[in-house]
């Protein structure tokens, strides 16, 4: 994986869209100023947008459409898009590959059963090292099944990445561990814990690994219980036999190693190495461990999102993993206005949260401020822990390597 990409599968609201393409201007003009002079050839694409699920939506949106050309006027840019999702909404981008006709793609790759797979073309840009060497793939699932067809995403991008000879592992955290629920019987969609198994059958037949781990914290509070064996094995009675509930460090370790981990809304971003400006934060102590940054996009208190995204950063940051979290769209109402829980109330209050644990060792802050330039709204004061950025920040973020910090990528989670 030598080339930064996305994954969308989700809404894509004019904002986001918006905060990209003011982002690829700044990596363009920044790295690549070569690309707005010379026409692209035959060299490979720098970065590639590989859209699923509602995210096809905004290829055919007047108002997003109209971003998206500005972002394709980029040539090194192009859209790997999933064809049967394509037909399944009934979505025709036509005129759009008839414009760009080298970096829109609609068509796939066969997969094992010979139909078009999007997701082996995925599996392949995540891919680290080349054929037929070992490596593994890791999927970041937070939403529930059934409810979210991201669930199914992931079984598809991980029996894909086995595939292509990679290793498996599925992260359920938040209502993520629903996956792992045993006796699932939809009558109307893909079997969830059947597609569990089946990765695992496929990857013990394949002399791969397959490894699903559920947060113990998160599992608790939605009613799984676990007992020790008496020999240090934990059990769960009530998930399919290759879903493990663990403690979430042990997940964080995971993200120790150097695999792509993809989530719905996602990406991998290649560390430049060479006559590369460092970004203005770093790791505390050397390491060649992928920095994960996450962005908040979502209102706080309405759902666990924020308080998970937070929680789950920490963590991270704890471990040794530089960690940056960005509040952004309609995250950025975490960190404005004066947050006040009810006395005695279980609620969490964010602002709280975020000031408990600012100055913590590789643990960072940022709100972007466009996003409240858009609302008309300011960032509550008191919080002094988390910085102010725009455009150019939010762009090195993205793209310049931070200090202290050799590893090969970056991972981007959208929460």
């Amino acid at each position: 994986m030598n080339a930064h990409f996305f994954l969308l599968s989700s809404h894509v609201p004019v904002e986001r869209l918006s905060w990209i393409e003011e982002c690829l201007k700044f990596f363009f003009v920044q790295l690549y100023p070569e690309t707005l002079i010379h026409k692209k050839t035959s060299e490979s694409s720098i970065l590639s947008f590989f859209m699923t699920g509602d995210a096809l939506y905004s290829l055919e949106d007047p108002e997003t459409l109209q971003v998206w050309n500005i972002i394709l006027s980029f040539t090194p840019v192009r859209i790997v898009c999933d064809r049967q999702e394509l037909d399944l909404r009934g979505i025709g981008i036509g005129p759009l590959r008839m414009k760009y006709p080298d970096q829109v793609i609609d068509t796939n790759s066969p997969g094992a059963d010979g139909k078009p797979s999007f997701w082996k073309d995925l599996a392949r840009a995540a891919r680290q090292s080349k054929p037929p060497l070992p490596g593994t793939a890791g999927w970041f699932q937070t939403g529930s099944p059934y409810m979210h067809r991201s669930a199914w995403h992931g079984i598809s991008f991980l029996a894909s990445a086995l595939e292509e000879r990679l290793s498996a592992e599925l992260y359920a955290y938040l209502d993520g561990v629903h996956l792992g629920h045993h006796s699932q019987r939809p009558a109307d969609a893909e079997n969830i814990g059947e597609g569990l198994t089946a990765l695992s059958e496929q990857a013990t037949s394949a002399g791969l690994g397959f490894l699903a781990l559920a947060c113990g914290h998160c599992a608790t509070a939605r009613g799984y219980s676990t007992w020790d064996d008496g020999q240090g094995t934990v059990i769960s009675s009530c998930t399919i036999r290759p879903f493990k509930i663990r403690d979430l460090n042990q997940m964080i370790e995971r993200f120790m190693l150097p695999h792509t981990i993809l989530s719905p809304d996602a990406g991998a971003l290649h560390i430049r190495k060479q006559n590369a400006a460092l970004s203005f934060d770093r790791a505390e102590k050397t390491n060649k461990v992928p920095p994960v940054t996450i962005l908040i996009t979502k209102h706080p208190y309405s759902t666990e999102t924020v308080f998970g995204a937070v929680s789950f950063a920490v963590a991270c940051a704890h471990a040794g993993i530089l960690t940056r979290v960005i509040f952004l769209e309609n995250g950025i109402y975490a960190v404005t206005g004066n947050h006040r829980a009810p006395p005695g109330s279980a609620v969490y209050n964010i602002q709280d949260v975020i000031n408990a644990v600012a100055g913590k060792e590789n643990l960072h802050f940022f709100a972007f401020t466009p996003s409240f330039q858009k609302r008309g709204i300011t960032k509550e004061k008191s919080l002094n822990a988390v910085l102010d950025i725009g455009y150019p920040g939010l762009g090195k973020i993205f793209f310049y390597p931070p200090g202290n910090v050799h590893a090969d990528h970056q991972r981007v989670l959208v929460f």
